[in-house]
């Protein structure tokens, strides 16, 4: 199927579930993970009126920027694991940044946003299989408490929620409860009426299991494969 077909049936999967849970899929995003891919692909999505994107690696996208600067209603997104010496690259060439998982990087972003003059929309990305071979903070922690206790002094950031990749396994339904976990944290934290944080946004759900996390509360599911196809190893 070509792309403009993978996203109008995606879109079809979003509304469906959001139905399910008793949800308005007005207020689920659909973002295009378009790492690995060209600019010609992205360009095909963004036609068919996707505006949020999700990118990996730094350096990859900085080799796509030009070829994808006449897109002005894009929103791109990191998505992957951001090294500190990457940071200010990284504010430099995205809107927001959605996987903080140390208060060391939120300072380094903080910094590099404000010497751009702009505010940078940042998730908090957290760990909640507890997997040694993941990044993240752990979903109870005194890293997470000191990030969440800091957001006032970041003033070149907005934290707006959070962001999760659970355990893989091939049954989106085995997902269940790392997506719960999530959601059971996000309403934790937004119960706390912290200062200069905002818990509006749950990232969790991808091409396989997308469809649980909005029955879990997702309101941006990440989608490449579905929308794009198989990608080579990066």
């Amino acid at each position: 199927m070509s792309i403009p077909d993978n996203i109008a049936r995606i879109r079809d999967q979003i509304a469906t579930a959001a139905v399910r849970a008793g949800r308005d899929p007005a207020g689920i995003s659909l973002m295009a993970v378009s790492k690995t891919f060209p600019p010609e692909a992205i360009h095909q999505a963004y036609e068919t009126g996707i505006r949020v994107f999700g990118e990996n690696r730094v350096q990859e996208f900085a080799g796509k920027a030009d070829a994808l600067k006449t897109l002005n209603e894009a929103h791109w997104h990191m998505i992957g694991h951001l090294q500190t010496n990457k940071a200010a690259k990284a504010a430099e060439l995205f809107n927001a940044v959605d996987s903080v998982d140390s208060l060391k990087l939120a300072e380094k972003l903080n910094d590099a946003a404000r010497s751009h003059s702009k505010t940078l929309r940042i998730l908090l990305e957290v760990n909640v299989g507890g997997e040694a071979a993941k990044t993240g903070l752990p979903a109870a922690s005194h890293e997470l408490e000191d990030l969440l206790a800091a957001a006032p002094r970041l003033t070149s950031l907005e934290i707006r929620g959070l962001m999760t990749i659970p355990p893989f396994t091939d049954d989106p339904q085995a997902a269940r409860p790392y997506f719960r976990k999530l959601r059971e944290l996000r309403d934790n934290i937004a119960a706390r009426r912290l200062p200069a944080v905002r818990m509006e946004t749950l990232s969790m759900g991808m091409s396989h299991d997308f469809e649980v996390a909005i029955e879990e509360g997702s309101t941006c599911v990440r989608v490449g494969t579905g929308i794009f196809g198989e990608r080579t190893k990066a």
